[in-house]
Order: structure tokens, then sequence, then C-alpha cells
């Protein structure tokens, strides 16, 4: 019995030791509907290649892509949508599209969002210093603020697969 209990003991400390957590839900969360459904639309305005990345903003008088054909239905969440190629940490699948709100955790303001760094394909706010990893690990925070005590990270948006060569990002 008292092997059983040590053991026991045992596991729970390591799990509770080896456990860390990212907020990613630290901007609120706004609706998200971009459809790049199509293969002509996905092939215009997706991406592809790792590191490939494109940015998606309509409001507060920015469009981006100024080409790019947004509905009445098309939303960009808080601070935009930041659409980049790379590997889902959670399946290990690679050169698949994955998405973030552009806004800083950290900041909370619409109007401060991330930059991507070309040569490392990490997402940069200059405004705090925050240096997030959306290419493998999810938009979990590198370094900066954002690593610092509760660590916090980009939020995250679905990408789901059209069926028709494109893909619908939405939360």
């Amino acid at each position: 019995m008292t092997r059983l209990l040590l053991t026991l003991l045992s596991v729970i400390l390591i799990s509770l030791c080896g456990c860390s957590t990212v907020d990613d839900e630290r901007i609120p969360n706004m609706p998200v509907n971009i459809r790049l459904a199509d293969a002509g639309t996905w092939n215009s305005f997706g991406v592809a290649g790792f590191g490939s990345h494109r940015q998606f903003i309509l409001a507060n008088g920015i469009r981006q892509p100024r080409s790019f054909p947004f509905s009445e239905m098309s939303a960009t969440g808080f601070g935009g949508v930041l659409l980049i190629s790379g590997i889902d940490p959670f399946s290990n699948d690679t050169d698949i599209p994955l998405a973030y709100d552009l806004a800083c955790p950290v900041e909370r303001d619409a109007k401060v969002i991330v930059e991507i760094e070309n040569e490392t394909y990490s997402a940069v706010c200059h405004s705090c210093g925050s240096v997030f990893n959306v290419t493998t690990a999810g938009g979990s925070p590198i370094s900066g603020p954002a690593a610092s005590g509760t660590p916090c990270g980009l939020r995250r948006y679905q990408c789901i697969s059209s069926g028709a060569g494109g893909y619908l990002i939405t939360n």
C-alpha cells in the first residue's frame, strides 16, 4: 500500500511541476469568417510553403489585401488575421495553413499587431517586444513580456478544408 501511495504522489507531483499553460484568450473573441473556399481564391490569397504568410484585416478603414473579395459576411477577428503555412503542433501535419489573431495579447489593442520576421518566421510585437512561435508551436510565446509570469499566446483560429481546394478560416 505504501508503494502505491508513493507512486501516486510521485505522479501527481511530476504532473503539477511539468505543466505550463499558455493563455491564448487574452484578447476579445470576435467573429472570424474568411472564405478562401475554392482553388482559385486559395491560389491567389492562400499560403503554400513553410513560413509563407498573409494578413487579412477588415477594420478601422483598413482593407487588406486590397483585392481580396471580402463579403458582407467577412470578419477578421480583433486585430486582423495572420495566415501562415507551418506545422500543426497538435497533429504534426506539415505545410498546412495556421491562423491567428494579429493583435498582441500583451497589448490587447486591435491597432497593435504582430509582424512576421522573415528570417525566423516568428511573430513579433514591436510595441512590447514579445516574440511568438507561429509555425510550429501554436502561437506560444518565445520571449518578451508574453513569456513571463503566466505566458500568453496568440489567439488561434481554425482553418477548415472546403473540399474544393481551399479553406474557410473561422473561430
